[in-house]
């Protein structure tokens, strides 16, 4: 079976794949991975739709993310997925290669070269607090300081990603040393990236993105932030669902004390 690169016109054919695998639509999402990244997949033997996809999204000359890892029901274990991710990494050259994988994909990826290197969990609920009075709504104006902190922190460029925050999401906010931002998908709004100097502003961001959002937020904590953790749950965020990140080829680059929350799992 030949991994082919896809397009907005499998779409519809992704978005059945992943339902057919109890995974939301995530529509909004996918277009985002169609125009920031490389999709592929393989068509199904029986001519209905995909048997198996994943996305790979490059950032700069060293680092790329692997999202999307799906393979219809009715072929798994059949060895799709791991031909797919075979590819996908043959395209990533020699970036070093970062993915969150649940429990039931990690044994392919350690095969493939993968460790973890943390653990990470989602968290939802509805947010209760006040404003921070810390943070304000950003403007176009603003995108310039917000790259040149995000190249520093993240360590690579993933400046594609960012400039796509004010059409793609719901706020993007500032704050001294930091910014944030929160966008929709199917039932709730998930808050990323968050980057900031400190704990301290990382809250007020997170916090004032949640209260524009209203009703119910994701976000998704590096378990090692402990203290984060805490004050979501004391502020009605938990129910945490907990994932492996997984690196191939090194660590990714950047400061990680100060990501504190991704974009998105599926972009790293």
């Amino acid at each position: 079976m030949t991994v082919r690169r896809l397009s907005t016109d499998d779409l519809d054919d992704c978005v059945r794949l992943a339902e057919d695998r109890d995974w939301p639509p995530e529509r909004h999402k996918w277009r985002l991975l169609f125009d920031l990244g490389e999709a592929y997949g393989i068509d199904a033997p029986d001519g209905d739709g995909l048997a198996s996809t994943a996305v790979l999204t490059r950032y700069g000359d060293d680092h790329a993310a692997i999202s999307m890892v799906l393979t219809a029901s009715r072929f798994g274990r059949q060895g799709l997925a791991r031909r797919v991710m075979e590819h996908l990494l043959a395209q990533a050259g020699g970036r070093t290669v970062s993915l969150y994988a649940t429990e039931q994909g990690r044994p392919l990826y350690e095969r493939l070269g993968f460790r973890v290197i943390c653990r990470a969990a989602k968290h939802t609920g509805v947010f209760q607090g006040e404003p921070s009075g810390r943070t304000r709504p950003a403007t176009e104006a603003d995108l310039d300081r917000v790259l040149e902190l995000d190249a520093e922190v993240f360590g690579t460029d993933r400046s594609a990603a960012l400039r796509r925050m004010f059409d793609f999401g719901v706020r993007v906010r500032v704050a001294d040393g930091g910014f944030g931002h929160c966008w929709r998908n199917d039932g709730n709004t998930v808050i990323g990236p968050v980057v900031a100097g400190d704990e301290e502003t990382a809250q007020a961001l997170i916090g004032d993105l949640a209260l524009d959002a209203g009703g119910e937020v994701r976000m998704d904590f590096d378990l090692a932030k402990e203290k984060m953790i805490r004050w979501a749950g004391e502020h009605g965020i938990g129910e945490p669902w907990t994932v492996s990140v997984m690196s191939r080829g090194g660590e990714p680059p950047g400061d990680r004390s100060r990501q504190f929350l991704p974009f998105m799992q599926a972009l790293g």
